[in-house]
């Protein structure tokens, strides 16, 4: 399956608005964009894994973004319903497991 997430792409515009964490000063010298393409490698496994689980996008997704140093961040953006089932889906993994992650 091919990339399916990314800060500011015009399909996941579903009310999901996730702030900009960029928006602030960038510092001359610092590769923002390599820390952005890690997080967006993450963020896109995050995303498919959601799918898998029956997730949908437009309910709660990953989003690639970074710090002020160009590390990579990956974000979880979601309506609070979803985000309760992700919970649920993550706690009942971790019992499966004896408490191991």
């Amino acid at each position: 399956m091919g990339q399916v997430s990314g800060a500011g792409e015009d399909r996941l515009s579903d009310g999901l608005d996730i702030p900009d964490s960029n928006s602030g000063l960038w510092v001359s010298g610092v590769d923002y964009i390599a820390g952005w393409r890690v997080a967006r490698g993450s963020a896109d496994r995050f995303n498919r894994a959601l799918l898998a689980a029956g997730f949908e996008l437009s309910e709660v997704r990953a989003v690639a973004s970074t710090n002020e140093e160009g590390r990579g961040v990956v974000r979880v953006a979601g309506w609070p319903d979803a985000v309760e089932r992700l919970a649920i889906l993550l706690e009942t993994l971790a019992d499966s497991q004896g408490g191991r992650t």
